[in-house]
């Protein structure tokens, strides 16, 4: 799994699965440019990182909405390090609410950050894959809300759904040009946005926020909650030469969650 020189685009790099696919790459040798619309938490990361690699990193404040902030991205990416290899489409966002009591502006927030995002920044990055005319993969975090449905995240799962959708399309039609393209689908994980919910969704189902994490480990026949390691190590696979025979797929990493 020679990785060493590849160049990375990674949004939602902040926190999370995005800072732990970050590091990972890092490690391997990988020049990462780190994106997200959390300037503050991006900054704290990309500092972190630049101690330990240096010159391998770069980050830029980022809106997955906007196509001209996206450019500029791909476009200083391109100036710093001549080739984009891989992208990674994690910046996602995520909300409890019935349908019934949705707003209209939450709907699009969610559905525009977790599915147009992922469609804006495969659009961008794919264009110069192409042109270089060289491969490369690309790979989005979609979640076990991309393949089940679940009581108050309507808009979650009809985004996360979306995003496996994107993904088989695309792979379609980057698979001339050599490009993979896969999604992943982790289930419970051990990050800031999970743990933002759990105090909300106990409130809304009349119990304590402890029930609630037992309630999610009691889904897991593995028995824990996914770190976020545990995808960023299928994501660095599926970056390698050893997945050039896979695209269009959505994997589970959900500890048993989920198994289809």
């Amino acid at each position: 799994m020679d990785l060493q020189g590849k160049v990375a685009i990674v949004t939602g790099a902040a926190s999370g699965i995005g800072k732990a696919i970050s590091q990972l790459f890092a490690s391997k040798g990988i020049k990462v440019v780190l994106t997200d619309y959390n300037e503050r938490g991006l900054k704290e990361t990309a500092d972190e990182m630049q101690k330990k690699y240096r010159k391998n990193i770069l980050f830029f404040k980022m809106d997955v909405r906007k196509y001209n902030e996206i450019e500029k991205v791909v476009n200083s990416t391109l100036a710093k390090f001549s080739k984009i290899d891989i992208l990674v489409n994690d910046a996602g966002v995520i909300s409890l609410k019935q349908v019934v009591d949705m707003p209209e502006e939450e709907w699009d927030r969610v559905v525009n950050i977790n599915l147009k995002g992922v469609f804006l920044c495969s659009k961008a990055v794919a264009r110069v894959l192409i042109k270089q005319n060289n491969g490369g993969k690309i790979v989005n975090i979609a979640s076990l809300n991309g393949k089940e449905g679940e009581a108050l995240t309507a808009h979650y799962c009809a985004s996360k759904h979306g995003v496996i959708g994107f993904t088989r399309s695309l792979a379609l039609e980057l698979a001339p040009h050599k490009i993979n393209v896969n999604a992943v689908c982790p289930g419970y994980v051990n990050t800031p946005m999970q743990e933002s919910l759990i105090e909300p969704e106990a409130k809304l189902k009349g119990t304590t926020p402890d029930e609630i994490r037992k309630y999610y480990v009691a889904k897991i026949p593995l028995g824990r909650l996914e770190e976020p390691e545990d995808v960023a190590k299928v994501v660095l696979f599926l970056v390698s030469s050893d997945a050039d025979y896979m695209t269009g797929q959505s994997i589970n990493i959900s500890g048993g969650a989920i198994m289809h």
